[in-house]
């Protein structure tokens, strides 16, 4: 989206950003702890390469219902397809694969490496039964998108309760 004149630009940066309550703070900090556990102990006495290099990979992930089906949507940056893979059993689903590091090419002059890579494995309960034979899986621009297809059983369980 382009601005219009240099004056709405000027005033767009000249509206401060919302301060965030305690609450919203705590919430980040809880948030980034748990996506980054070692993030949080500051700079490292130890050399940058050690064996805590990289940090552990947990994609974030969506599941809700869409109709029939219920619908899972990881977001799985700087991955392909070939290094993901999905897993259904009983009533779990796992998504798991690995994001492999660039090998380095000639002298490079590192100011910040905050990119993680390394092995993960996610597992979700499902809330419902699903077809299991009818699952289908996609990987579109760093997103996996898996749909599981509710059995009709579920489908009936699912039905809304007349308020009277």
């Amino acid at each position: 989206m382009a601005l219009k004149s240099k004056e709405e630009s000027r005033e767009l940066a000249r509206k401060p950003e919302r301060a965030l309550s305690p609450f919203e703070q705590m919430e980040r900090q809880f948030e980034e702890f748990f996506r980054r556990p070692f993030s949080m102990l500051g700079r490292p006495w130890w050399p940058a390469r050690s064996i805590f290099e990289s940090e552990e990979i947990a994609p974030s992930v969506d599941i809700f219902e869409e109709g029939d089906e219920i619908v899972l949507k990881a977001e799985l940056p700087g991955m392909g397809k070939q290094d993901v893979s999905v897993n259904l059993s009983d009533h779990i689903v796992t998504i798991s694969g690995e994001k492999k590091k660039e090998e380095k090419t000639g002298d490079k002059n590192f100011y910040r490496l905050e990119r993680s890579y390394g092995s993960f494995s996610r597992s979700f309960e499902l809330p419902a039964d699903v077809k299991a034979d009818q699952v289908k899986a996609k990987f579109h621009d760093g997103v996996l998108e898996v749909r599981l297809p509710k059995t009709e059983e579920a489908r009936r369980k699912a039905k809304s309760v007349p308020i009277e």
